[in-house]
């Protein structure tokens, strides 16, 4: 009986990673992802309330297009990107401080770009670096204005 549960076991361990690796590798599942005017209309439309994740999603997206487009060599498009990373977090902030809601969360995720963009700095030419340095400056004062916002008041909510 051990033997047959052990084997009921990997096979649903092999089953789960075989279904795993076809989903990211299907050429289908990238036709499913929103584009970037999609999630922008979807922030638009939303409640104020679901919007400081749409703004990270865009962000975290954006960012992961500029770190490709920066290790291409193509600075122009991974700046447009860059912007954008910087527009949406601030979004976010505001959005996430107007509801008092998602503060934490995109405090979180912000850190987590900033690192991003510190570890790429240290990948792309000197002309781009100043580039990434502006927007990690700019994240971390986005982070500062959630960490105001969430404990400010003496930690009252």
């Amino acid at each position: 009986m051990v033997g047959k549960g052990h084997s009921r076991l990997w096979h649903a361990a092999a089953t789960g990673l075989l279904l795993a690796i076809l989903s990211v590798a299907s050429p289908n599942s990238r036709a499913d992802d929103p584009t970037l005017e999609e999630l922008k209309a979807r922030v638009a439309n939303a409640n104020i309330v679901d919007r400081p994740p749409l703004c990270i999603h865009i962000s975290e997206h954006q960012l992961d297009t500029a770190d490709k487009l920066y290790l291409a060599g193509d600075g122009d498009k991974a700046q447009a990107a860059l912007v954008n990373v910087v527009a949406f977090s601030e979004l976010a902030r505001d959005y996430a401080i107007q509801s008092h809601k998602h503060e934490k969360q995109a405090e979180i995720a912000i850190r987590k770009m900033a690192n991003k963009l510190v570890n790429l700095k240290h990948t792309v030419s000197h002309e781009d670096q100043g580039q990434i340095q502006k927007a990690i400056d700019r994240l971390q004062q986005i982070r500062d204005d959630l960490l105001a916002a969430m404990f400010s008041k003496g930690g009252k909510r």
